[in-house]
């Protein structure tokens, strides 16, 4: 542990783990949660953690209140963040909206397992794709990512972290009971520096200041609540100072910029990860958990002669629609596997519509094995 109270080392670690350390990494000081299956390592270790490193943890006494918390706390000038299952993300919504509306940047964490309802709490799946996207009303701007091993579980938590801070946006990073209860060997810090980014705090004067200005990038400087600056906050549609206004030109401009600013940040938003794909003639486009079966059944495969390739989404909205097209171009067949009935698929399926795909679904609490892949694979 260096002097910022940062683990460094090498350690033998929980996926649920690793995201908590990713995050005091990435500078959160700041968690509010309530204990729930299979995410609730990730608020222990945060309980443990933040009064190590000067921050702050608080058990909420439900879902929805956690989310207020941590949308406060962010406001304040922490970077902050809570975690979840399925149950209690679906709670979360209403206050995911606000963080939305209000563009204050938090990360909240869904270890997902079976539903829907309570479902099977200490079985996996991935069936919270759409909400994750949608969950809320309204056309909002939000990110989701999503972890497929330990390593990811820390270094994507810092990047969902600084995308979050960069672009004043929610960030939903989604896990699952596979991946946030395996334990594997983790070096800390990774091998690649990782760039912390803090929000950009405003330039002018206070009485100049705009919350929710435009600007080149979409984006309006931030100031924290209690820092000289004054800050409207409000659900409604408001003008730049924060305050509510629902002139048509006004709404119109509010929402071409949540548009904008997330587009322009396509680049470093976006993320991807290619596994033997330059000579790929059948694919597997697929993310999270599954994507640990994917690899293997590529190795199975091209020690059949089958000349197969991977890509993983770690990025899943906005969906990176480009690398995708990428994929099925040179292609002649695609499987999508996933843990629900077909989510991720559409979305792969609405960028080429005349793109040979197959899907594989399973929805019983149980893991997409190799051998399926495989088996599917070859029947492409």
């Amino acid at each position: 542990m260096n002097r910022d109270g940062v683990l460094t080392g090498e350690f033998f670690m929980m996926g649920d783990i690793a995201c908590a350390e990713g995050a005091i990494s990435a500078g959160c000081r700041f968690f509010g949660g309530y204990p729930i299956t299979p995410a609730t390592e990730v608020a222990e270790r945060m309980a443990a953690r933040m009064p190590q490193v000067g921050g702050t943890y608080i058990q909420m006494e439900d879902e929805l209140a956690s989310m207020g918390a941590v949308i406060g706390a962010s406001l304040a000038g922490s970077k902050s963040m809570t975690a979840t299952s399925g149950p209690g993300f679906s709670l979360m919504q209403e206050n995911l909206g606000y963080a939305c509306m209000t563009e204050v940047p938090v990360v909240v964490v869904n270890v997902m397992r079976g539903g829907p309802s309570t479902g099977m709490p200490t079985s996996s799946a991935q069936s919270d794709v759409m909400q994750a996207r949608w969950g809320t009303h309204g056309d909002h701007p939000i990110i989701v990512m999503a972890v497929s091993t330990v390593s990811d579980s820390y270094e994507i938590t810092v990047h969902a972290f600084n995308i979050s801070e960069k672009y004043r946006v929610p960030v939903v990073l989604l896990s699952d009971e596979i991946v946030g209860h395996t334990r594997e060997a983790i070096t800390l810090p990774p091998n690649n520096p990782m760039e912390v980014f803090n929000r950009i705090k405003p330039s002018v004067p206070p009485e100049w200041y705009e919350p929710y200005e435009d600007n080149s990038r979409g984006v309006p400087p931030m100031a924290a609540i209690g820092s000289g600056y004054r800050h409207h906050v409000t659900g409604l549609m408001h003008d730049s100072k924060g305050f509510p206004c629902f002139r048509p030109d006004v709404v119109k401009a509010f929402h071409k910029r949540m548009i904008r600013k997330l587009a322009n940040g396509a680049n470093d938003i976006q993320m991807t990860k290619g596994y033997m794909l330059d000579d790929a003639e059948v694919a597997i486009i697929t993310f999270g958990a599954v994507s640990r079966s994917a690899i293997r059944a590529v190795k199975l495969a091209r020690a059949q002669g089958i000349k197969a390739g991977f890509l993983q989404l770690v990025t899943l909205f906005p969906f990176p629609k480009t690398v995708v097209d990428s994929v099925l171009r040179q292609c002649r067949a695609v499987l999508v596997p996933e843990m629900n009935m077909g989510q991720i698929v559409r979305e792969v399926r609405a960028v080429n519509q005349t793109a040979t795909l197959t899907q594989l679904n399973r929805f019983d609490g149980l893991m997409i094995t190799p051998d399926q892949i495989f088996a599917k694979l070859l029947r492409m």
